[in-house]
C-alpha cells in the first residue's frame, strides 16, 4: 500500500471511530516522561484537530509545572518551527486552519509530541503529507537530540508504513490502550 491510500484510510476510519473526544491517560505520559527528566524540558505539542488525539490536558498539567510548552508555526517551504506558547495565550488561525501562537519566541524543544495519522509497530508514522514534523525533526538532529513521541487513538496502527530516506522514525507512541517503544 502507498502512502496516500494508507493516509485517506486511516483519516476517514480515524473521523468514524474518534468522534468522542478520547484523551490519553496523564498519568500514563507522565510515568514515560518521568525517565527523561521531563521536568527541565521545553515541550514541543500541537493543537488538534481533524480529530487528531487532544493533547491540551497533558499541555496544560506540564504547563501547571512550571514546564515550557511550545507549539508549531508553518513557514513557507513546508517549514516549521517552535514558538512558546502558553494556554492563556491567543492563537491565530493558519493558512491551513490549524491554531497557531504568535511569533514571540522561537524555542527548540527537547522533547516533541507528534500528532498522526497512521503508524505502525517500527515506530514509523504518516502525517499529511508536507513533510512538516520530517523536516524539522531532521533539521534539529543536527545539534540536539529530542525525544520524538507519536501520538494517536490505536485505531490508527496499520501493519507496515512505507518509508523512505524522508521519513524520520519516532522514539515512542502513545495511544488511548497503549505504548510502543
Amino acid at each position: 500500500m502507498n502512502k496516500s491510500f494508507l493516509r485517506s484510510k486511516s483519516l476517514k476510519l480515524r473521523k468514524t471511530k474518534n468522534k468522542k473526544d478520547i484523551k490519553i491517560n496523564i498519568s500514563k505520559v507522565l510515568k514515560i516522561l518521568k525517565k527523561f527528566n521531563y521536568k527541565k524540558k521545553i515541550f514541543g505539542g500541537y493543537y488538534p484537530i481533524n480529530y487528531e488525539m487532544n493533547i491540551l490536558h497533558i499541555l496544560k498539567n506540564l504547563e501547571n509545572q512550571n514546564i515550557k510548552i511550545s507549539l508549531p508555526i508553518t513557514g513557507q517551504n513546508n517549514e516549521m518551527d517552535f514558538y512558546k506558547w502558553s494556554s492563556t495565550d491567543v492563537l491565530i488561525l493558519n493558512g491551513y486552519g490549524i491554531p497557531e501562537p504568535q511569533k514571540n519566541e522561537k524555542v527548540i524543544p527537547d522533547i516533541l509530541l507528534i500528532p498522526l495519522v497512521s503508524f505502525d509497530k517500527n515506530l514509523f508514522r504518516i502525517g499529511y503529507g508536507g513533510g512538516f514534523y520530517d523536516r524539522y525533526i531532521k533539521k534539529i538532529s543536527k545539534f540536539k537530540k529530542v525525544l520524538n513521541i507519536g501520538i494517536a487513538h490505536s485505531s490508527q496502527k496499520v501493519s507496515k508504513i512505507p518509508f523512505d530516506k524522508y521519513d524520520q522514525k519516532l522514539d515512542i507512541i502513545i495511544t488511548e490502550k497503549y505504548i510502543l517503544s
